[in-house]
């Protein structure tokens, strides 16, 4: 999952809201320099991605885009479901969306202390051009397919990403609707088990 899931499945919780957007840039034991809270997060957003990456609807959306884009092939998928997490009835209204994104970019701003340097790079971006909610949007989605090429050290383009998307966008939504709610499930439930621990 991108950005707009692991916001969304960090339930609320501002410190657990900043780790789990920051993970990606943290690198392994460098979790420990954070606070607890943020440090759940990042663990948390690890246990998502090992959760979505071995799931057998994952790995099915992963197909569509791996003879294209081989080992990236599940950053593509990421941002695809974060698309239509964007457009779930279930989770989302158009509004709530907008106010949700505006409350996740409120954290991060009053966190910015605790800020990866790469991160903090970004954020502005992220902010200005709205990419939480903008992934509501076709061109939005594709604009974030763009960025997985810009972080990649092996790719060249996005284009045949933004191709498959509208070719297999059925397919594609299928198989979110199969995926998300487990995950959602299996996130509430590890964030339980970490705020216990």
């Amino acid at each position: 999952m991108n950005y707009l899931a692991h916001a969304y499945l960090s339930f609320g919780i501002p410190g657990i809201v900043v780790g789990n957007l920051i993970s990606d840039f943290v690198k392994g034991k460098k979790k420990f320099d954070y606070p607890v809270r943020i440090q759940q997060g990042i663990s948390l957003h690890r246990a998502i991605d090992t959760f979505t990456d071995e799931h057998e609807v994952t790995k099915l959306a992963k197909e569509i885009f791996r003879p294209a884009y081989r080992l990236y092939s599940g950053a593509f998928v990421d941002v695809v479901f974060d698309h239509f997490l964007a457009i779930d009835n279930h989770e989302f209204t158009q509004d709530s969306l907008l106010s949700f994104s505006q409350s996740v970019y409120t954290i991060l701003d009053n966190h910015q202390t605790w800020l990866p340097h790469n991160f903090s790079l970004l954020f502005p971006y992220m902010k200005s051009q709205n990419w939480l909610y903008n992934y509501r949007n076709i061109q939005g989605t594709k604009n974030s397919f763009g960025g997985v090429v810009r972080r990649a050290a092996y790719l060249a383009e996005s284009e045949t990403a933004g191709r498959l998307f509208e070719q297999h966008y059925e397919e594609l939504g299928t198989l979110y609707q199969q995926f998300f709610p487990s995950l959602k499930i299996f996130a509430r439930q590890r964030l339980d088990m970490l705020l216990s621990s």
